[in-house]
C-alpha cells in the first residue's frame, strides 16, 4: 500500500504561546457480569439451611421418642 502524503502541514508560531487541549475521553469497556448473591451469601444461605434441616430432625426424632415412651 503506497504511502499518501499529507496536504496539511504542521506549522509551529515564532511567537507567542503554544499548548494543547487534552480533552478527557470516556473509554467503553466490556460490562462485566455481577453475580446476583456474593459466593459467602451462597455459603451462609446453605449453612443456614442446613442448620435449619437438622433442627428439623431434630424435632422429628423427639416427636418420635415422645410417641414410642408411653406404650
Amino acid at each position: 500500500m503506497p504511502e499518501v502524503k499529507s496536504t496539511l502541514r504542521e506549522v509551529l508560531p515564532k511567537q507567542g504561546q503554544l499548548y494543547m487541549e487534552d480533552v478527557p475521553t470516556m473509554v467503553l469497556c466490556k460490562p462485566k457480569l455481577l453475580p446476583l448473591k456474593s459466593v459467602t451469601l451462597e455459603k451462609l444461605e446453605k449453612m443456614q439451611m442446613e442448620a435449619q434441616e437438622a433442627v428439623k430432625q431434630q424435632e422429628l426424632a423427639m416427636k418420635e421418642q415422645g410417641q414410642q415412651m408411653p406404650s
